[in-house]
């Protein structure tokens, strides 16, 4: 479903919490972000704060790692699937994006309905 996307994609976790449910440390999350594989964003104080998207992502470095890939595989891996995102998808997101922002994250919008 569209809107269960939408609230994967809300960064409200603090580092702590993705600490506790990654078992990384605040320094490996921190160097996987300049690494570009997460991107949380700031707070109005600043702090970092991530999304369900950025807890499975790190999970899947995790994972990834143990099997044996080395970073710059798993960027490889990323950056291909992302390419491979559909013009119409990266769309249909964005609008879904935009209407939240203006009407509210409460509400569903008319775009995840099929509406156009």
């Amino acid at each position: 479903m569209v809107e269960d996307d939408v609230l994967r994609r809300r960064a409200v976790l603090p580092i702590g919490t993705v600490m506790t449910l990654t078992t990384l440390t605040a320094r490996q999350i921190r160097y996987f972000e300049a690494q570009g594989l997460v991107k949380p964003l700031r707070n109005a104080g600043n702090h970092r704060m991530y999304s369900l998207n950025d807890v499975d992502s790190l999970i899947a470095i995790v994972n990834q790692r143990r099997s044996g890939m080395t970073l710059a595989d798993i960027k490889r891996v990323r950056e291909h699937k992302q390419q491979h995102t559909s013009d119409a998808t990266a769309r249909r997101l964005l609008r879904e994006e935009l209407y939240n922002q203006r009407f509210g994250q409460s509400g569903q919008s008319p775009y995840s309905q099929g509406f156009h």
